[in-house]
């Protein structure tokens, strides 16, 4: 069974090469590349699959999981710019992709191990990103 908690948050970030030209990011990152930013309004699903609990009648307390995505991740990235105010991306570009990939391992090493745990990250209505640990 699988059960999903969708939530969102607001992040800053810019897309760049520092070994590169300016012109080369703009030519791969494009508008990505801004040296001011730009912004998005990401939705975040974390899917947690695993047995029902016959005890409760739940995978897990979606309750919990609420707040462990507040505590770890929303209070972490929300209304941040993720180049300059996150450890986590101080050597990794925050792209769609690595979003994805730090927050699922954040919330790993939170979870029980009896889990398993997927996230899916849009970063647009037409942009989505999934990771599932592989």
């Amino acid at each position: 069974m699988k059960v999903c908690r969708r939530e969102t948050f607001n992040a800053a970030h810019r897309l760049f090469n520092a070994h590169w030209s300016d012109e080369k990011n703009m030519e791969v990152f494009g508008k990505c590349s801004n040296p001011n930013f730009h912004g998005h309004n990401y939705v975040l699903e974390t899917w947690i699959d695993g047995e029902i609990d016959e005890e409760t009648g739940y995978v897990i307390d979606l309750k919990k999981l609420k707040d462990l995505i507040r505590d770890e991740i929303s209070e972490r990235f929300d209304h941040r710019n993720l180049n300059l105010d996150c450890v986590e991306f101080e050597k990794l570009k925050p792209s769609a992709e690595n979003i994805a990939f730090v927050i699922w391992n954040i919330l790993r090493e939170k979870l029980d191990a009896k889990y398993g745990l997927s996230v899916r990250l849009w970063e647009t209505e037409n942009n989505v990103v999934e990771y599932s640990g592989q």
